[in-house]
């Protein structure tokens, strides 16, 4: 399916909802506004295969641009708004971007990347900056379709949490803009996903999951309402207001709602959601069970990278029956690889390995693409962990996260996963530092529900709870306190910066 079919069928339908109050995009108006930006694509002489890169806000140009990509054939590269000048620039020149657009509030942002060197035709999606109007010039094209449509696809940049971003290019789809979608079908067949479907974006659209999804949904004729941050409060409002069936999350999200006031939680009608889906990053068991008991057997998770190599899926009562699995595999094949490149047993921890999945690479990178698939061909996102007999697949760690203390291998989303639970904690991440006797140590920061309580408490509450729970060993050596940790709004813990500020916590 595709908004266009939507547009013929549906005109007046909402595709899209600005949270709070925007006016709603119908069918109708998103696809004439894909059209005309899709012409003047090809005005500017964009063919099938070349990229166009934007630097959006969530706002509705993001889908706009994204469907007019998606007809002309395209690759759209989604630059975070986020990043830095020097990484925006890097992005440009990697991505070999034709044409940039952009929000009018990243406009400084935009000049001061173009500023470093990188030679990109750039023009902002409103009038009122020094940069040309997209949104005038694409308004004089016709509202009917090009005559090449074709379909296009992403060209998306990983967060960079261990250093730059690198692009994750796939290969241009069937030229049928129509063409099933890895998503549509699991969207359909996993969340019943259909025109009925009302979906609560709440994360940033620049990263991989989010817009695919709100994507995904349009696809399917579903209206996608769009929130340009996420709050836990107004997430309960607008799924009780617009009666939300579909929403994706990030386990940070689940963390922040399930510590809200109780009052404040029973406040509000979530009964009209059909399906809670999360990934992105590992949920502790305590949170989910807590999400599942507040809003019933329909959380769901997956397990997939930007790369899409592979999927698990896994829903509800799967879960309680493999409770911190991820699923099973609905996309590829699931293998345990050993340091030796064997295959391991269940239950063995190793490497994890899709094999039967699409085939991608890292853009300009042969070294890292290379690093990221076997001889056997079989492509990893760097994740460990192990399989059950039933093929369930269980997340231990990134590889690069992994701690060797003592000769001992420690995995620290195992200990966040239990302090994150602990009521003194809103947010948590462990690393690893340098330590002439161990090689390395473990260390946690740590941000506070309550940012009064004394330190030094809280630190001898903390070890001493994780002493009883995971043992001498594993609890951490130190503990200091941020105001705030370095995530991305995807849910990733930035453990590089962690690291590189650890010692300006407080302790």
């Amino acid at each position: 399916m595709h908004p266009s079919v939507h547009a013929r069928n549906s005109p007046a339908k909402p595709a899209l909802i600005m949270a709070p109050d925007g006016p709603p995009m119908d069918f109708a108006a998103l696809d004439a506004l894909s059209n005309q930006s899709a012409h003047q694509l090809r005005a500017l002489g964009m063919q099938r295969g070349d990229v166009v890169a934007t630097l959006f806000d969530n706002r509705p140009e993001v889908f706009v641009i994204n469907w007019a990509a998606q007809r002309s054939g395209l690759f759209a590269t989604s630059v975070s708004n986020k990043l830095s000048a020097a990484d925006v620039a890097y992005i440009l020149e990697d991505s070999g971007a034709k044409l940039l657009i952009v929000s009018a509030g990243l406009a400084e942002l935009a000049r001061a990347a173009l500023a470093l060197g990188p030679h990109v035709p750039t023009w902002c999606w409103e009038e009122g900056t020094s940069l040309e109007s997209w949104q005038a010039l694409s308004s004089a094209q016709p509202a009917t379709p090009i005559a090449d449509e074709s379909a296009g696809t992403d060209l998306l940049y990983s967060s960079g949490t261990t250093g730059r971003p690198k692009g994750v290019k796939t290969y241009l789809p069937d030229p049928d803009i129509c063409a099933e979608t890895p998503l549509t079908g699991m969207g359909r067949s996993l969340y019943a996903m259909g025109t009925d479907t009302i979906y609560l974006s709440t994360s940033p659209l620049y990263h991989a999951a989010p817009l695919r999804w709100a994507l995904t949904v349009q696809r399917l004729g579903g209206t996608v309402i769009v929130m340009e941050r996420f709050d836990p409060v107004e997430v309960l409002r607008l799924i009780e207001r617009h009666r939300v069936t579909h929403t994706t999350c990030v386990p940070t999200h689940f963390v922040r709602m399930l510590k809200l006031a109780e009052d404040e939680r029973q406040a509000f009608d979530v009964s009209s959601l059909r399906a809670v889906i999360h990934a992105a990053a590992p949920c502790p068991k305590p949170v989910k069970q807590a999400m599942i008991d507040w809003f019933g057997p329909i959380i769901h998770e997956y397990y997939a990278g930007t790369e899409t190599c592979g999927i698990t899926a896994i829903d509800s009562p799967q879960w309680l029956a493999h409770s911190g699995s991820v699923g099973r595999a609905i996309l590829g094949k699931v293998h345990i690889v050993g340091e030796d490149g064997a295959e391991l047993w269940p239950h063995e921890s190793g490497l994890i390995y899709f094999s039967d999945g699409p085939k991608f690479e890292y853009l300009n990178d042969p070294e890292k693409t290379a690093s990221a698939h076997n001889a056997l061909g079989w492509a990893t996102l760097g994740d460990i962990g192990y399989v059950d007999e039933e093929g369930y697949l269980y997340l231990t760690d990134r590889k690069n996260f992994m701690i060797i203390s003592g000769g001992v291998n420690i995995y620290p989303q195992e200990i966040e996963n239990l302090l994150i639970t602990h009521p003194l904690v809103l947010d948590v991440g462990v690393v690893g530092v340098p330590d002439e006797e161990m090689g390395e140590r473990v260390v946690a920061a740590v941000e506070l529900k309550d940012t009064s309580n004394d330190h030094a408490a809280v630190t001898r509450a903390l070890q001493a709870f994780a002493r009883e729970q995971l043992g001498p060993v594993k609890t951490p050596k130190e503990f200091r306190y941020a105001d705030s940790l370095p995530r991305e709004p995807t849910g990733k813990l930035i453990k590089r910066r962690i690291i590189a500020e650890f010692d300006s916590y407080q302790a």
